[in-house]
């Protein structure tokens, strides 16, 4: 349930990242669309290593307290 959800969350704050590339390339001649676009860059950036962060702490709690990861069931033919 974590893995997907870590998933979504990194790729939302991607998009939110290039958005703000978008933005800020766009905007280059008015100074208020740069701004836009350099704060979403920052909050993207703050984003991506919150959730990196996140998913970091919790592998290195499974790993130190023996727990494996719960991978799904997959058929086998």
């Amino acid at each position: 349930v974590i893995n997907p959800i870590i998933l979504l969350l990194s790729a939302g704050a991607f998009v939110v990242f290039l958005w703000g590339v978008f933005e800020f390339i766009k905007g280059a001649g008015d100074e208020g669309k740069r701004e836009e676009g350099r704060r979403a860059i920052f909050w993207g950036l703050i984003g991506l290593v919150i959730i990196f962060g996140a998913y970091g702490i919790i592998n290195l709690a499974l790993g130190t307290f023996g727990i494996e990861p719960i991978t799904p069931i997959t058929k086998t033919s």
